[in-house]
């Protein structure tokens, strides 16, 4: 069986960008997280460790999000969907979308967003 647990609009406020001005000045950046694996037993029994407690999920994430500065949004996308299928050997697969709002584009757009979606198995 393979369920889904799915964190929606993780927010942060990092200084990501190919522009120094983003990398100095900042701005907002959204992540979701469909983590996909067999929760059945955890639902059965209701036991937390039988399952991913999406506290853990969201500190990742924050950590990766902070460590360090990054130029795409691609490459924080691929780092968080790596490091999350390297510390949770449940998971079988994995979707991650990063959002960056307010984006220097010299028009009007909602946000930008990059998807990364990996497998286990592949």
């Amino acid at each position: 069986m393979l369920n889904v647990v799915r964190i929606k609009k993780a927010s942060f406020y990092a200084y990501h960008g190919a522009l120094k001005e983003e990398q100095s000045i900042g701005g907002n950046f959204e992540a979701d997280v469909d983590m996909y694996f067999d929760f059945s037993d955890a639902a059965k029994t209701d036991d937390l460790s039988k399952t991913i407690n999406y506290d853990g999920i969201y500190k990742h994430i924050n950590k990766v999000i902070h460590q360090k500065k990054y130029y795409l949004i691609e490459t924080i996308a691929t780092i968080i969907a790596d490091s999350l299928l390297e510390t949770y050997p449940i998971l079988d697969k994995i979707d991650v979308k990063v959002r960056k709002n307010n984006v220097p584009v010299g028009g009007i757009i909602d946000h930008v967003e990059a998807q990364v979606v990996k497998s286990r198995h592949e």
